[in-house]
């Protein structure tokens, strides 16, 4: 398993870029696999209920497989990411993802079989976890130091608008049912029978302009000068700021090239190693926590969640976007505020709101205060994962690892992510049959207030800091 190297960029290039919207515009098109994975990895919340149905899918067993599968892809695609992108370069790889996620959508949405509709998931998920790990490596790597933290958070603000953009369009799909309508009859609405379909293969739209976009993006110039192209390296940094900035870069990208390479020769024995131990370990747990708060719950079996609740099924649909519109939004401020508030304060109220939130919604339910005080219960949790722990904890991962470990340790800790995920959505609905919802809500509540504590004596700040600081406080 290998991941690439994340860009070092503790001193800015002298060259000042003076072309920002050629830059932006690549940001923009190498985002566009953000806003699939996504559309993608949310879609399945708003379909689940028509396609179970279709499949007859009663098993706690069946119905999480089918809802976590994708998860499989995403874990094999992230460990495959960096060999990839390394061997074939970053573009490619995109380029790949984009053709990845146009053929899973329709076929998964015209699977007509049960076995033939996970397998096209897990090959979404494939596509998944290669734009997961290669778009904001990309973005990183073509960006100017002084913009780079901006552009970059364009691929978490795209995922984002991907995960509402599916809300809306599940939304918009469906088509009214009557509550509480038999199986049988349910069987022979337009929803079971094709609605669901659609809404997996709307997103065929976008992977294919994402597709044909991708062909002409420039390839990262990192890894041009990495395999001794950098004439074409230089080319595209002048495109980007003109000759100083490009002079500037290459030689900035050459220093980091010579200091990669103690790197690149390390072995992944050292990431245990006593004095690596403890950061690892630290990283491990950081995806974990963002996973195990439980908010993707909110995401996945947002329809089972509301419908616990008292909410019919056409209004489970407004009460999904809704939670997708409060997502974007505190995103969006999150973008403001992680740079200047801190990681390990925002990670601290983090876990105290989503805490309280889901302790909250625990006590509506056992105390049957259903519809609106869940919803706004769940709105609060998913606010403040949107503000804190969703994107800080990606921050943190891409910072935390001293240079030695640094791709390895990176690679690790996303890849726990995608296990923790797995273990999130396979076992909800386990949980849900054996505790009830209030059940999973304090579980999920406990785990934040652990979170807590762990953030708090383990979790130093990094705001501020550049790389070698961080490094030289952990070695």
């Amino acid at each position: 398993m290998h991941s690439p190297v994340l860009p070092i960029a503790s001193h800015p290039s002298s060259g000042k870029p003076r072309r920002s919207v050629y830059v932006w515009g690549i940001a923009i098109v190498a985002a566009l696999g953000g806003l699939l994975f996504g559309y993608d990895w949310v879609v399945i919340g708003g379909a689940r209920q028509f396609y179970e149905v279709y499949f007859h899918l009663t098993s706690p067993a069946v119905v999480g497989w089918a809802n976590s599968c994708a998860l499989v892809g995403c874990l094999f695609g992230s460990l495959a990411a960096g060999t990839f992108a390394d061997r074939y370069g970053r573009r490619r790889i995109l380029l790949s993802a984009a053709v990845l996620f146009a053929i899973s959508s329709v076929l998964t949405g015209w699977a007509w079989s049960f076995t033939d509709f996970i397998f096209w998931r897990v090959f979404g998920g494939v596509a998944i976890g290669l734009s997961s790990n290669v778009s904001p490596l990309y973005i990183a790597e073509i960006s100017p130091a002084a913009q780079r933290g901006r552009l970059v958070s364009l691929n978490q603000f795209a995922i984002v608008v991907g995960i509402l953009v599916a809300q809306i369009v599940n939304w918009r799909i469906a088509r009214p049912v009557p509550a509480g309508m038999p199986t049988e009859l349910m069987f022979l609405t337009w929803n079971v029978r094709y609605g669901w379909r659609w809404m997996f293969t709307a997103v065929t739209a976008p992977a294919l302009v994402f597709t044909f976009a991708s062909i002409f993006i420039p390839e990262s110039p990192r890894w041009l000068t990495s395999i001794g192209r950098a004439r074409e390296a230089r080319a595209i940094l002048e495109r980007i700021g003109g000759p100083e900035y490009a002079s500037a870069e290459i030689d900035s990208i050459e220093s980091a090239l010579g200091a990669d390479s103690t790197v690149t020769q390390s072995s992944w024995r050292e990431l245990f190693f006593p004095r690596f131990r403890k950061i690892l370990l630290v990283g491990i747990a950081l995806a974990a926590l963002q996973q195990w708060t439980g908010i993707n719950i909110l995401f996945n079996y947002a329809a089972e969640v509301y419908r616990s609740a008292g909410y019919g099924a056409n209004e489970i649909f407004l009460n999904i976007v809704i939670t997708g519109a409060i997502n974007l939004a505190f995103t969006i401020l999150a973008m403001a505020l992680v740079d200047r508030i801190g990681r390990r304060l925002l990670m601290l109220c983090g876990c105290v709101g989503i805490g309280v939130s889901h302790l909250l919604c625990a006590w509506a339910y056992l105390a049957q205060w259903q519809g609106k005080v869940v919803l706004i219960l769940t709105l609060s949790a998913i606010a403040c994962y949107a503000l804190t722990i969703a994107p800080v904890t990606w921050v943190l991962i891409a910072e935390i690892f001293p240079r030695r470990i640094r791709s390895k340790g990176v690679s690790t800790a996303v890849s726990a992510l995608w296990i923790a995920s797995f273990l999130l959505t396979y076992t909800f609905p386990f949980l849900i049959r054996l505790e009830g919802a209030a059940g999973v809500f304090i579980n999920y509540g406990i785990i934040c207030i652990f979170g807590f504590v762990f953030v708090a004596f383990s979790v130093s700040e990094t705001k501020g800091r550049t790389l070698e600081q961080i490094d030289a406080g952990l070695t």
